[in-house]
């Protein structure tokens, strides 16, 4: 289910605090533009942004259907990201709840012990919502935010919790929100569909509130920017093969360099800790075996935690 409107909403183009004018309408003061919410979603993507990411979400959303995504099971959704009900894609979520068990102890326990009371936070790329379930079960205030809105892996998959958050439709870089407005933000396996990473900081750190921090999960982390481009070739052409489309409509960074991360935190002054959850011996062996096969470097998934310098 969905939580009562617990936000101050702005603008996603002007950042003017929005006007309540329906318990399911809001509307810029400035421009008079509406923003609603259909089927407890809030859509607060702009209309001139609409055409921009229509091609993405149709082609997205065929891959994943066709990758077997989703359930009509309200459980297969409440046991992300420890079970994977429909075992297709088993391998994924024990990727996804190594990290998410990483997040856990190093950065949400410290928080919640050091706040002592519930955190706002901002589930970016929330996809079907698991983690916000997760963290709203924890008690935390928590607004997820996407592209899609279809009911098997998209943000209409709110119906299948009982715990309560936001979903809204939105983009990284225009986000439907008052400065300062989160304690904790995070990319969950997102960061990387960024079209470009500086406006997304910025946009993203602008609602932070200090000293909250910033968090990469699961994002493809490379040494080498070649081996970030031949991974983007070889899933290109596995998509045409597959899905007849190689499904590039957004011009996405597609992954991190760790010049790229160093480059981000000094421009933004920030202070970053690398971590890395324990994904198991067969990935830890990964780049040896890449090297003695003379293939590219894997991507490596590491917990990204950034903050302002004071509140590291």
């Amino acid at each position: 289910m969905t939580d009562p409107l617990s936000l101050p909403f702005a603008c996603p183009r002007c950042h003017a605090l929005l006007e309540l004018t329906s318990p399911d309408e809001m509307v810029c003061p400035v421009d008079r533009l509406p923003f609603r919410r259909i089927d407890q979603v809030w859509r607060m993507l702009l209309p001139e942004r609409e055409p921009v990411y229509r091609t993405f979400i149709q082609e997205y959303e065929a891959i994943r259907r066709a990758e077997g995504r989703g359930s009509p099971l309200a459980e297969y959704y409440r046991s992300l990201p420890y079970r994977d009900l429909s075992g297709r894609m088993a391998g994924d979520w024990r990727i996804r709840s190594a990290s998410f068990d990483a997040f856990i102890q190093h950065i949400l326990q410290p928080m919640e012990a050091l706040s002592g009371r519930p955190l706002s936070v901002l589930d970016l790329g929330a996809g079907c919502g698991w983690l916000s379930n997760r963290l709203a079960g924890r008690g935390h205030s928590v607004a997820a935010v996407d592209l899609l809105i279809n009911n098997f892996d998209g943000l209409g998959c709110w119906r299948f919790y009982e715990t309560a958050f936001t979903p809204l439709q939105a983009e990284f870089d225009q986000l439907p929100f008052l400065e300062q407005s989160f304690d904790l933000i995070i990319f969950n396996a997102s960061l990387h569909y960024s079209t470009h990473y500086e406006t997304t900081f910025q946009e993203t750190l602008r609602v932070l509130r200090p000293p909250g921090k910033l968090v990469v999960l699961d994002s493809p982390v490379y040494q080498d920017v070649t081996s970030g481009m031949e991974m983007v070739r070889e899933r290109e052409r596995r998509f045409v093969k597959q899905y007849g489309f190689p499904s590039n409509a957004l011009p996405s960074e597609n992954y991190l360099t760790y010049q790229k991360l160093a480059e981000l935190t000094a421009r933004y002054h920030l202070h970053s800790q690398i971590l890395t959850p324990f994904y198991g011996l067969s990935w830890i062996l990964r780049p040896l075996k890449a090297h003695l096969l003379g293939q590219r470097e894997p991507a490596k998934f590491h917990l990204v935690v950034l903050s302002n310098a004071a509140g590291k």
